[in-house]
């Protein structure tokens, strides 16, 4: 089979994802955090989630080793902190208004739901290493309409009436 990554990505990007921040500490105590819409639930008892960081990441050794981590997903109107965290080699905490959570995680404030974690695994992927965590807290605002990405840009969500 001829097989075009490009289009490959493409069409996986018909799929409508959600947005999330990621963040840990790396070993020296700095915070890092990623931009990621690879993120899934995985399991309710043990409550786990999943996520995948790319090889080529400058992040990806803080998560490998990290004992916390925070998963964010992002409200409608935070685009521009989703942008933040996609940049690379850049301080993506500068000037935000952070709280300290498991293991000193770093926490940003006024996202959709924020989700506390431990490590449980992880599992090499490709071009990706996959990360399960399992959550031991979390917040969420029921009301929150989600950031929410498709087809390579950041949409809206509306609410469809189901027919009978």
């Amino acid at each position: 089979m001829n097989f075009d990554p490009r289009t490959f990505r493409d069409t996986l990007g018909l799929f409508v994802t959600g947005v999330t921040v990621i963040t840990t500490r790396d070993a020296a105590g700095e915070p890092v955090g990623i931009t990621a819409n690879s993120f899934n639930s995985v399991s309710l008892d043990p409550p786990l989630v999943l996520w995948s960081v790319g090889l080529k990441a400058l992040s990806l050794s803080a998560f490998s080793t990290a004992t916390a981590y925070a998963v964010h997903i992002l409200r409608d109107d935070q685009a521009e902190l989703s942008q933040r965290f996609a940049k690379s080699g850049t301080d993506k905490f500068h000037g935000l208004p952070v709280e300290s959570g498991l293991h000193d995680v770093p926490l940003l404030q006024d996202c959709a739901a924020r989700l506390e974690c431990l490590p449980y695994a992880q599992h090499a992927a490709g071009d990706h290493t996959l990360f399960i965590a399992e959550v031991h807290r979390f917040i969420s605002d029921s009301n929150a309409m989600p950031l929410v990405y498709h087809g390579g840009r950041y949409a809206e969500l509306a609410d469809k009436p189901v027919t009978s």
